[in-house]
């Protein structure tokens, strides 16, 4: 099976951890202490969210 194959399979997983974990990082960067690691945090959830849709932009060659 190829990890695009795998990537469409799993793409609503992907958005729910994602989700979870972007959302964990905003709560956690509302505090003034945690700000920078909080918004790192959402950051990665959004990488997360995204990949199914961003791995076939990196993986695919150029014409």
């Amino acid at each position: 099976m190829s990890p695009q194959h795998f990537l469409e399979m799993a793409t609503f997983t992907f958005n729910l951890v994602g989700l979870v974990v972007c959302i964990g990082g905003l709560t956690l960067a509302h505090r003034t202490r945690h700000r920078v690691p909080g918004y790192l945090l959402a950051g990665l959830g959004f990488l997360i969210a995204a990949s199914p849709v961003l791995y076939p932009l990196i993986a695919t060659p150029a014409p």
